[in-house]
C-alpha cells in the first residue's frame, strides 16, 4: 500500500488505533548457521554441498538491488528477517501490534528436494522458529513448513506440530510440480483438516510463473502474482479439495485480491453449462470460494480512485475474509498506520485484526468503555 504514503500525512509516532492489529505475513529468514546444527550429519553435508532445490528469494532473478528488502532491515552480521530484536523494534513495538503470523522465507521454497532431505530441512526450520522466535516472543504465531512434494512426510510434520497452538497454519507455495488440487497433495490437506489448521498458500515455490513463462523484468515479476494464486484456487476447487475436506480453509498470501471477482463471475457462468464436467461441484463455484478462501492485503491493488477498490471488494463480497499483512521486511512493506486508510471505513477493524483473530483463534484487544 505504498501509494498512501504520498497522499496522506502519517499518524504521529506512538499513536495507536483502539482496535486489534494482526499482521498475517511477517518473514523471518533462517541463516545457514541456524539450520546446520538442527540437521543430522548426512543432511548437514548435503546442505553444505548442494543447498536447496529452489534458491531463496534474494537470489531469484529478476530481483531489485538490496535483495528486495528494506534498507534499514539489515542487522549486523545477518540478513533481513534473521534477527528477532530488529523485527520487534521495527514492527511489533513500533506499531503496537497485538499478534504477528510468521511465514519463514525458506518455507515457500524449501520442501521440494529429495524427500528425506526436504523433510529434514522443514523440521529444522520449524524447530528454529519455535526455539528462537516463538519461545522468545509471545505475540508471535507461525506457519508449519512442510515438504510439499513429499506429502507423506508433510503430513508427519503437521502431526508433529499440531499440538503446539503457536503454529496456526500449514504453509504451501503457489508453485509445485503439479497444480495443488491434484490428489497427490491430499495427504497434506487431510492432515491440516484433521488438526483444524488452515492452509496458507504463499506466492513462490518451485514454479513461480506457471503458464506465463519466466519474466525478463522485475516489474513483471513484482506486480502480477495473481496468475499463480488464481491457478491454485481453481485447481483446488475443480479437483474437489473443498468437497473432500469441507472444513479446510485456504489463505491466499501475497497474491492480490481484486482479480477474484471476475474469476468468480467466469466460473459461475461456465459452471452453469458444464456441470457434467465437475459433478462434485453441486453449487456455484463462488459459493465454495466464499466458504473456503481468505486473503491478505499485501499487495492489495491500489487504484488512484480508492472508490474503485471499494467497488471491487463489494463485488467479491468477502471483506470478512481479508486480513492485514505488512510483508515485513520487504521494501514494499505496508505500514499498519497507513494501510487502514486504503480500506473502506466499515471494514477497517475487521481487516486489520478481527478477521485474523477469528480464523486463528487469537484474542482481540480489550478496550475500555467510556463512562
Amino acid at each position: 500500500m505504498t501509494s498512501t504514503a504520498a497522499t496522506e500525512t502519517p499518524v504521529r509516532a506512538g499513536a495507536r488505533a483502539a482496535y486489534t492489529i494482526v499482521d498475517a505475513d511477517i518473514h523471518p529468514h533462517a541463516l545457514a548457521r541456524d539450520i546446520l546444527p538442527r540437521l543430522d550429519a548426512r543432511h548437514q553435508r548435503r546442505f553444505e554441498m548442494f543447498g536447496s532445490r529452489v534458491p531463496g528469494p534474494p537470489e531469484i532473478y529478476p530481483r531489485v538491488r538490496n535483495a528486495g528488502f528494506r534498507l534499514d532491515a539489515w542487522p549486523e552480521g545477518g540478513a533481513p528477517g534473521s534477527d528477532l530484536r530488529t523485527m520487534q523494534d521495527q514492527l511489533l513495538d513500533e506499531f503496537d501490534i497485538d499478534h504477528g503470523v510468521l511465514i519463514p522465507l525458506q518455507g515457500h521454497s524449501w520442501g521440494v528436494e529429495e524427500p528425506e532431505y526436504a523433510a529434514a530441512l522443514c523440521r529444522a526450520l520449524n524447530d528454529w522458529i519455535a526455539e528462537e522466535w516463538l519461545d522468545r516472543e509471545p505475540r508471535l504465531r507461525s506457519s508449519i513448513a512442510v515438504s510439499i512434494e513429499s506429502p507423506e512426510f508433510a503430513a508427519e510434520e503437521i502431526h508433529r506440530r499440531a499440538g503446539d497452538p503457536r503454529f496456526v497454519q500449514v504453509l504451501l507455495s503457489t508453485g509445485g510440480e503439479s497444480l495443488f488440487g491434484r490428489r497427490r497433495y491430499w495427504p497434506i490437506y487431510a492432515a491440516a483438516a484433521e488438526a483444524g489448521l488452515p492452509i496458507a498458500a504463499h506466492t513462490g515455490g518451485l514454479e513461480q510463473h506457471r503458464g506465463a513463462g519466466w519474466p525478463s523484468f522485475y516489474l513483471e515479476e513484482h506486480v502480477w502474482n495473481g496468475n499463480t494464486m488464481a491457478a491454485l484456487v481453481m485447481s483446488m476447487l475443480t479437483e474437489g479439495v473443498f468437497t473432500e475436506f469441507p472444513s479446510l480453509q485456504v489463505v491466499c498470501v501475497e497474491g492480490g485480491i481484486a482479480w477474484m471477482g471476475p474469476l468468480m463471475w467466469a466460473l459461475d457462468e461456465a459452471w452453469g453449462q458444464l456441470r457434467e464436467d465437475v459433478p462434485h461441484l453441486r453449487r456455484p463455484p463462488s459459493e465454495y470460494i466464499r466458504e473456503h478462501i481468505w486473503f491478505t492485503t499485501q499487495p492489495i491493488e491500489e487504484p488512484e480512485d480508492l472508490g474503485q477498490l471499494e467497488t471491487a471488494l463489494r463485488h467479491i463480497g468477502m471483506s470478512d475474509r481479508i486480513m492485514f499483512a505488512s510483508d515485513y521486511p520487504h521494501w514494499d512493506f505496508d505500514s499498519p498506520r497507513l494501510a487502514p486508510r486504503l480500506l473502506p471505513a466499515p471494514v477497517r477493524e475487521q481487516v486489520m485484526g478481527a478477521n485474523a483473530c477469528r480464523l486463528y483463534g487469537l484474542p482481540e484487544r480489550k478496550t475500555e468503555v467510556a463512562r
